[in-house]
């Protein structure tokens, strides 16, 4: 998967507090239990398979330090959502990313176009359909990940974004007309 486990076990284990072994397990549960979900989150956020995985080892590493901290009034898994997503935010808000963002772009301008290769992967309808996704404003794109890919209900939807459910269906209708308008142009649909 990712170092999150080893770098944040090591510590877990030389810290003072975690004398009890309870705590390693778990933290290794919800990785095994979350890992590769957060990932996708957070990679269809933020669009950087490196930047996510910085992402999500920062989650697990507030999660096990905050673990006392969790009030249980929402699922465990609601609770990690919630601190991917604010820390996506955080991530795109940051002067690191806008500076990279505007040197890929510049660097995306001088290169030439596509292999073979990519036009074979570019007609994959999966691929596709992924890639529009990601090109939605992020208000709906995430509303979009959350309830089709995640197989998120709208209420928990709703709470993972401190939206009213009656936002979140009009954010899912409106990006199913962006999507709709997107593949009629194509002539995909």
């Amino acid at each position: 998967m990712f170092n999150v486990l080893q770098e944040v076990g090591k510590w877990m284990l030389s810290s003072k507090e975690s004398s009890d072994f309870n705590n390693h397990f778990f933290f290794e549960d919800l990785v095994d239990q979350y890992g590769e979900e957060l990932m996708r989150l957070a990679y269809t956020y933020v669009k950087n398979k490196q930047a996510a995985e910085d992402i999500i080892q920062d989650v697990f590493l507030r999660a096990y330090e905050k673990r006392e901290a969790f009030k249980g009034h929402s699922t465990y898994r609601t609770y990690l959502y919630r601190m991917t997503i604010n820390r996506c935010y955080d991530h795109l808000r940051s002067w690191s990313y806008k500076n990279v963002r505007i040197s890929d772009k510049i660097i995306s301008f001088f290169q030439s176009g596509n292999s073979t290769e990519g036009d074979v992967i570019s007609n994959d309808d999966r691929h596709t359909i992924g890639k529009e996704v990601l090109s939605l404003d992020l208000k709906y794109r995430e509303v979009i990940v959350l309830y089709y890919y995640k197989e998120l209900s709208i209420e928990e939807v709703a709470t993972i974004l401190a939206c009213s459910r009656n936002t979140i269906k009009t954010r899912l209708r409106r990006a199913r007309e962006q999507l709709k308008v997107h593949f009629e142009k194509r002539g995909e649909l």
